[in-house]
């Protein structure tokens, strides 16, 4: 599982890096760039169009494998020393309230101030 974390971390990475590498294609903010298209970016586009949708497929089928993985249990090593401590830790009771078969502590008497 942990594999499957760091994959999907360096999957994200990748394709943060296609989508800022690529080539605006018009509108919104992108608007007001030169027109010139010396270096074939039409051809760069479309792989770099095709990498984005292959890798945010990735995402989504790692993410969805980490997910069934997960609630399937069967790794039994993520949650072995903490879930053992949860489950020992007792909850604690609402404020005013005793726990069973205990009475509540008396309310402090009012004190006043000695005159002076």
């Amino acid at each position: 599982m942990i594999f499957l974390i760091i994959l999907l971390i360096i999957v994200c990475l990748a394709l943060g890096l296609f989508v800022l590498i690529q080539n605006p294609k018009g509108g919104g903010l992108a608007t007001g760039g030169s027109g010139s298209n010396m270096f074939g970016v039409q051809r760069t586009g479309d792989v770099l169009e095709k990498g984005t949708w292959i890798f945010l497929t990735l995402i989504v089928v790692i993410s969805l494998s980490i997910t069934t993985i997960a609630k399937s249990g069967s790794t039994g090593s993520t949650d072995s020393k903490i879930q053992h401590l949860l489950d020992k830790t007792p909850t604690p009771s609402p404020i005013n309230q005793a726990p069973a078969g205990q009475k509540p502590a008396p309310a402090p008497a009012n004190q006043t101030k000695p005159a002076k």
